[in-house]
């Protein structure tokens, strides 16, 4: 894409799960066209997190050669739930937004490129491409962008499982632990769960269901994790296997599959089905 002169160029680029071989030839090309890379920094517990990008920045520019800038990303109110999430998202993303607005401002020359690098793939479960529209909203600064996809987690999970999202002629759906708790969507049995700080899986480990986990934490990364396994047997493994890796690191990024069978699609204490479980 020609970039137009005295305008500022951001590239919004999807580098993968965690592992620098998982970058697309065109996200080598975006992050060899960039002037400044911008860098959310979440606090000492999640340094590995900046440390990972800059090895991925390491492993495909001459060391020395790139400029990065850093600033300290807001703190969501975790604690909201119910009415009071969705607001709560709100005002940390109008937070990000100021933060971004100020970088690209101060940081970039009128003519010049930086990037942004997201986790995965930046359609999936990202705010930046929201975050971007509402400063171009705002009218302070004035950008034009771009998207590079990326390997997302939950195709790393899948591949790492050597297994597929779907079955021959049915659907799979992508939520979160939030939405699982109200039941399986209807319809479907091959879903994703991403965001699940409870375990969601775990109300349908005793339901009586046929239903398989495919598991993984730090995907791509040198602290991969990996489980599988018929959901019963599998669910308190992982859940032992998440606090370890919890206490040991501080924090944690985990993806699983769930693949029910059909037949147990309308099984009797299915939740959801019989009744709402209370909510997270």
């Amino acid at each position: 894409m020609r970039q137009t002169r005295g305008v500022r160029k951001i590239h919004v680029i999807g580098i993968g799960a965690g592992d620098p071989d998982q970058l697309t030839l065109q996200a080598v090309k975006a992050l060899r066209s960039t002037d400044v890379f911008f860098i959310l920094d979440k606090g000492e517990v999640k340094s590995d997190l900046v440390r990972l990008r800059r090895d991925i920045l390491d492993a495909h520019l001459p060391r020395g050669s790139y400029r990065t800038v850093e600033a300290r990303d807001p703190e969501r109110d975790r604690a909201a739930g119910g009415a009071g999430y969705s607001p709560a998202v709100g005002d940390w993303r109008s937070a990000r937004a100021g933060i971004y607005e100020r970088l690209i401002a101060e940081e970039l020359d009128e003519d010049g490129t930086g990037a942004f690098l997201v986790w995965g793939d930046p359609s999936l479960y990202d705010s930046t491409l929201g975050i971007l529209e509402e400063i171009l909203e705002r009218g302070v600064v004035a950008f034009d962008h771009d998207v590079v996809p990326g390997i997302s987690s939950v195709s790393s999970l899948v591949a790492r499982h050597r297994t597929g999202l779907n079955r021959v002629a049915r659907p799979v759906q992508i939520t979160t632990g939030r939405r699982l708790a109200e039941g399986f969507p209807e319809g479907v049995d091959d879903v994703v769960v991403m965001l699940d700080a409870h375990q969601t899986f775990q109300r349908y480990a005793g339901s009586g269901q046929d239903i398989d986990i495919y598991w993984g934490a730090y995907l791509g990364t040198p602290d991969e994790i990996l489980a599988s396994g018929p959901l019963a047997e599998t669910a308190p493994r992982i859940v032992e296997l998440r606090a370890e890796a919890r206490e040991r690191k501080g924090w944690i990024m985990d993806t699983y599959l769930l693949r029910r069978h059909p037949r147990d699609r309308d099984a009797p204490g299915t939740p959801g089905t019989t009744g709402t479980p209370e909510a997270d």
